[in-house]
């Protein structure tokens, strides 16, 4: 397996299969722009098997610290440690851009993001609710 940032919008494309729906190219190269975001994609044989993005989020009083914001594996290439060898990938990124922390939200009743996160070293820090506002029709 080999885990490599994705840097232009053909490997996202390449990848699309990971995402929850088709990639839209003026999303993907305002992502791949952005300072502070960053997406790795895990390739078994060449073929991308599984991908992790991360946005870096500044506050004035806390510093900089790494959002996990979408972990996904192909169905064929799961319970193989991809999930966490990407989530860890992602802290050693992390780490790397001087961030003193690193999050993900998560379903509590999702076992499996759950048994990776933890496999990955994430500690459960308690109770979490979360509150969303539309801003529009787009997903």
């Amino acid at each position: 397996m080999d885990i490599r940032r994705a840097r232009v919008v053909d490997e996202l494309v390449a990848a699309e299969g990971l995402f929850d729906g088709p990639v839209r190219e003026e999303w993907a190269v305002r992502f791949l722009g952005a300072p502070g975001h960053l997406m790795l994609i895990a390739y078994v044989d060449g073929v991308p098997a599984g991908m992790v993005s991360g946005v870096e989020m500044t506050h004035p009083d806390k510093g900089t610290e790494m959002c996990l914001y979408e972990l996904s594996v192909d169905e064929g290439y799961r319970r193989r440690g991809i999930g966490r060898k990407l989530a860890l990938a992602l802290a050693d990124e992390a780490r790397a851009r001087g961030c003193y922390g690193m999050w993900v939200g998560v379903d509590t009743d999702n076992q499996a993001a759950l048994a990776t996160y933890a496999s990955a070293g994430a500690r459960d820090e308690g109770v979490f609710a979360m509150r969303g506002w539309p801003l529009s029709d787009a997903p």
